[in-house]
């Protein structure tokens, strides 16, 4: 992470819901990340100042809009002073005005008229410039929604699921130029998205949301490869994952005990009976040919499985296989992998979890 420019550590409450929020960005695009009603919208609506905090504080660039002291004396700069670029999953552009009305709706004095046109270009939006939002596409429509919330030179931009309504091409083009602006503008900007692959094409870092609390933040791929916990794992749709007792703990490593099946994992301190959660990569599931020798690498947690369903993706294959404890497992592979051995749905097949590769994640 960049220098730190947003420093927010603060608590909402509403009925039947709380949310608790600590973190820091720089001049980054932070991905909110989680399921719906975890508080990602109510955080970005904390942030703009459309509602206020019951503590805690906000500060950007070294200014507080924010602070709740425990005397009960009260900071809250309103959200039109804050400088806060907002742009809605709904768009929610004004039916009766053109684009280039709605970006120059917040402007006033001699600048506004060519302030809209520096906008109108840069969005590649020119020629639209006198249609009404009902004469514009979806992606159209985004991008007037995204010059608004830039017309008045934003310390910080807010952008609540964006592009969800849009088809996938839209989607990938406005992405590519959402960075683009990023990199030119230096702005921080925290995208909150529900979809998984949306972070991985405008991020920098993620920031995963359960239930009106950060469960973790950090760089996308560490998050994703290396959940903090359970509902990390779960909430990023990550495989493989399952509940497991502590058998055995040494210096070499655990054994673990998955519902009858035993499994060694790399060392951790852990109490003998623990519940743990743990998981496996589908990439690091491993089949063996039946005729060659084992190697080292894979002689550890072997198992026997029935394959239930293989299906194609772009990088190769996705094969489902339930063991003899009743559960399944995911399993990617390449194209031309296991090729000599002609998978099909009902065959019996020899799996390895390979133990490095076997991640315990703790209760």
């Amino acid at each position: 992470m960049s220098e730190p420019r947003l420093e927010a550590d603060f608590v909402v409450e509403r009925p039947g819901f709380r949310l608790q929020v600590r973190l820091q960005m720089g001049t980054e695009i932070l991905v909110l990340f989680g399921p719906s009603g975890s508080g990602k919208t109510t955080t970005l609506q904390a942030l703009a100042g459309l509602l206020t905090p019951v503590r805690g504080h906000i500060v950007l660039d070294g200014e507080t809009f924010f602070r709740r002291h425990e005397d009960g004396k009260t900071v809250h700069v309103p959200a039109r002073k804050r400088r806060i670029g907002y742009v809605f999953q709904d768009y929610a552009l004004f039916p009766h005005l053109t684009a280039a009305e709605n970006i120059g709706f917040g402007l006033r004095g001699p600048e506004k008229a060519p302030r809209v046109r520096e906008l109108l270009a840069r969005m590649h939006l020119s020629h639209l410039a006198n249609r009404y939002p009902h004469q514009l596409s979806g992606g159209q429509q985004q991008r007037v929604a995204i010059a608004r919330a830039l017309a008045v030179n934003p310390r910080l931009l807010l952008l609540d699921e964006p592009f969800a309504a849009l088809d996938i091409a839209i989607r990938q083009h406005l992405q590519r130029d959402l960075v683009a602006l990023h990199q030119e503008l230096g702005l921080p900007v925290i995208y909150v998205t529900h979809r998984l692959e949306d972070a991985f094409a405008v991020g920098q870092r993620l920031a995963v949301m359960h239930e009106g609390r950060l469960e973790q933040v950090g760089p996308i791929a560490e998050v994703f490869h290396r959940p903090a916990n359970a509902h990390v794992a779960a909430i990023i749709g990550v495989p493989n994952v399952f509940r497991a007792r502590v058998v055995q703990a040494q210096a070499d490593g655990l054994l673990l005990d998955w519902d009858g099946l035993p499994l060694l994992a790399p060392p951790q301190a852990l109490p003998l009976g623990a519940e743990v959660t743990a998981y496996i990569r589908p990439e690091d599931v491993k089949i063996l040919y039946p005729d060659r020798p084992v190697v080292e690498a894979v002689r550890d947690n072997q198992v026997m499985a029935r394959i239930v369903e293989i299906r194609p993706h772009p990088g190769g294959h996705w094969l489902h296989a339930r063991l003899d404890n009743g559960h399944e497992v995911e399993v990617r592979y390449g194209h031309h992998t296991y090729t000599a051995l002609s998978l099909q749905p009902g065959a019996v097949v020899r799996l390895v979890l390979r133990r490095e590769a076997l991640v315990v994640l703790g209760a």
